[in-house]
């Protein structure tokens, strides 16, 4: 008797153990996937250091650290209130793509396809900003991907179509402006399954208000899914206790055989 209690013990002990090593992907996915079934929730942390604005040597505002970002799984939503309540200002074929998206029949990111970089910001993993002379690079702990960005000013370079999309950054006083464009037109906007085509160009706006906060906002153009643009706003809050942490996502994991993940079509 005592044998078995103490088998169902470590049984139980055991599988805490297991769900607390669900990596992020999985996180994601259980906060919630709006028209498919779970609400809209923010992760909520502590609160940043207070303190001046860090400067760069040749003035420039320092973004650099690990930031965390208030996550929900509909990026119509701002942080915690509803930008858009109505619908997206969708095209036709735009609302073709959302009214046929089913996340049980295969979302990418279930088969560790890169997720692109709107749905990489508005992830609810932390990403660390390093930034150095003419370049910001940003590693997201989420699959370990990262991004390095020209802050310099310097004009798009001409190339095949990426996930992440080519990337350019300018300064308009203390806020850092981000314009991508040249995404290949694979990914989704967020959790909840917002498209978007190869036509998309984004521009973000980082605007460091104090040593433990920074404003973000992103503007989405993309004429072939929406007739005008829109944009989402968060609040960025820094991070000094952790770090980022190695990532793995195994696309040939037991579940993509039994079925519970599914490869997209695209």
């Amino acid at each position: 008797m005592k044998l078995k209690l103490s088998l169902a013990i470590s049984a139980s002990i055991l599988s805490i153990a297991c769900l607390a090593l669900i990596p992020a992907f999985g996180q994601e996915q259980a906060k919630g996937k709006g028209k498919n079934g779970n609400p809209n929730r923010l992760t909520e942390g502590p609160k940043g250091p207070t303190g001046p604005v860090p400067h760069m040597a040749d003035g420039h505002v320092d973004m650099s650290g690990l930031w965390f970002r208030p996550y929900v799984s509909d990026l119509t939503r701002s942080n915690a209130q509803v930008q858009n309540p109505s619908e997206l200002p969708f095209t036709e074929w735009g609302k073709k793509q959302w009214d046929n998206y089913k996340v049980e029949d295969g979302d990418y990111t279930g088969a560790c396809l890169p997720f692109g970089l709107v749905r990489s910001i508005n992830s609810p993993d932390p990403t660390q900003f390093i930034q150095n002379g003419p370049f910001l690079a940003i590693l997201f702990e989420q699959n370990t991907w990262f991004k390095l960005i020209p802050i310099d000013g310097r004009p798009h370079e001409k190339g095949v179509p990426t996930w992440f999309g080519d990337s350019v950054g300018h300064w308009e006083g203390d806020t850092l402006v981000i314009h991508t464009n040249n995404f290949n037109g694979k990914t989704r906007l967020d959790t909840i399954g917002h498209p978007h085509s190869e036509q998309m160009e984004t521009t973000e706006r980082y605007t460091r208000t104090d040593l433990g906060h920074m404003n973000y906002e992103i503007t989405i153009h993309d004429p072939k899914t929406f007739t005008a643009d829109w944009k989402s706003t968060r609040v960025f809050t820094l991070r000094t206790d952790t770090h980022i942490m190695e990532y793995s996502c195994e696309e040939n994991n037991k579940s993509l055989w039994e079925g519970r993940i599914k490869v997209p079509k695209f």
